[in-house]
């Protein structure tokens, strides 16, 4: 199948999973990342024209942390003024316990995102079949993504259209996971390429409740 000379590229960036792995790679402490403007720089290394953006997210509830509830609802504001297509929703929450080492057991309240990967999975395959892109960009390292690129090939071949995946992720010697999803092309971001790509506003609260 032929390559075709400008490559439509649409972003879907997994926000959380972004933060984790850059807290993880470089050691910061809330997600401090513009997905735009990495997007941008993605795109133009690899030389693909950026098309569109789209950012997803779990976002607690006020009443069980009003403090990231808050940073969420300001940043994804942010984002919707900036033409980012932005999707939510709720996390879930599970008692988890855990045995410490002197034998006692500890319980506390894990918030759990639900549906983000279904969402994306759902939106990469739709636009596929819509010809709307020619690369599908994710920020993330969800291998539970890793059958969305199976049926890419399978819209790939019944099309016979050239569609390419690719992952991009943060990655230092820190980084426990150098992996991208199964069946995509990998990118890895380093710390210059992220600080580039930094947002300049935090949303954090100036007190956490």
């Amino acid at each position: 199948m032929p390559e075709p000379p400008v490559k439509r590229t649409i972003a879907f960036v997994d926000g959380q999973n972004l933060f984790h792995t850059a807290r993880e790679a470089f050691g910061y402490t809330y997600p401090n990342y513009d997905p735009k403007r990495l997007a941008e720089e993605i795109c133009a290394a690899q030389g693909w024209q950026l098309q569109q953006v789209r950012f997803h997210t779990g976002v607690p509830d006020t009443h069980d942390n009003a403090f990231w509830h808050h940073f969420w609802t300001a940043k994804l504001a942010q984002l919707g003024r900036e033409a980012v297509w932005t999707y939510s929703r709720p996390l879930s929450y599970q008692n988890q316990t855990v045995t410490l080492p002197d034998g006692t057991q500890h319980t506390y309240l894990v918030g759990h995102e639900k549906g983000i990967d279904v969402r994306i999975a759902i939106d990469v395959v739709s636009f596929a079949s819509e010809r709307l892109f020619d690369v599908a960009l994710l920020f993330s390292q969800d291998q539970d993504l890793s059958e969305l690129a199976q049926e890419i090939r399978r819209i790939s071949r019944r099309d016979q259209r050239w569609i390419k995946l690719a992952s991009a992720f943060p990655v230092s010697p820190a980084s426990r996971n150098h992996r991208g999803i199964n069946g995509t092309d990998w990118l890895q971001i380093d710390r210059a390429t992220y600080d580039r790509c930094l947002d300049p506003r935090d949303y954090r609260p100036k007190r956490n409740p």
